[in-house]
């Protein structure tokens, strides 16, 4: 949407509160961790979809909010989705930094003991995806390599040598990674058997299979 279009969208269909706020969870796009909990009125949403950066409406200070605006910890707008009574909002970012002003990756990092809240995690640190989520990532990185072919690039280069080039490295790869095993060599195998996933996506995508597609097939396979 252009800002002409911004402005003159219709919110009514939004099931403000009483003081014109709604809920907005926020959620960033490479984790899937939940980073917080805010609020927009109508201004701060019509700003962050102007501005693909994610603005709020401060409860205690009664004015908006722009995300990292002193901090320098933006949160990039990559989607945005009501809930069905569209009373409440989910933002995907990208988040730049930290999202909590006690410097966590998350707000959401006490749990509740016996003795209170106890803090979990590490301050000042990013956590890394889920294997599953970094094969999606690692995933659309081949298929825009596939689409795009820059050049110099080594995935491009398999893509322009075709299946067979590809299927030899599959094969390389998992004799490589059986050496690993036989080696017993804890940094051999991660290296061995990420080179190995790394081949078998670019010929999933060569050969026009998704990830997803076997994901399911391995949650059919559970017994």
């Amino acid at each position: 949407m252009d800002a002409n279009q911004i402005e003159t969208l219709d919110l009514t269909g939004i099931s403000w509160d009483s003081r014109g706020l709604v809920p907005a969870i926020v959620q960033d796009v490479e984790t899937k961790d939940v980073l917080m909990l805010a609020y927009m009125n109508e201004e701060s949403l019509r700003r962050t979809l102007r501005e693909r950066k994610a603005c709020y409406y401060s409860r205690s200070r009664q004015s908006l909010w722009l995300k990292g605006e002193t901090s320098g910890h933006f949160q990039e707008i990559i989607d945005i989705k009501f809930d069905c009574d569209q009373d409440a909002l989910l933002l995907t970012v990208k988040q730049t930094g930290m999202a909590c002003h006690e410097n966590h990756f998350s707000c959401f990092h006490y749990d509740l003991t016996s003795d209170g809240f106890k803090v979990t995690g590490e301050a000042e640190v990013r956590p890394e995806p889920p294997l599953g989520r970094t094969l999606e990532l690692l995933t659309d990185v081949i298929h825009s390599r596939n689409l795009e072919r820059p050049e110099g690039a080594y995935t491009t280069y398999l893509f322009e040598k075709g299946i067979d080039k590809i299927l030899k490295k599959v094969g390389e790869e998992s004799a490589e990674v059986i050496i690993a095993a036989k080696n017993a060599d804890p940094e051999e195998i991660k290296c061995e058997v990420s080179d190995l996933f790394y081949h078998v996506l670019v010929m999933l995508e060569e050969r026009g299979v998704g990830v997803g597609e076997i994901a399911k097939e391995l949650l059919a396979r559970q017994k």
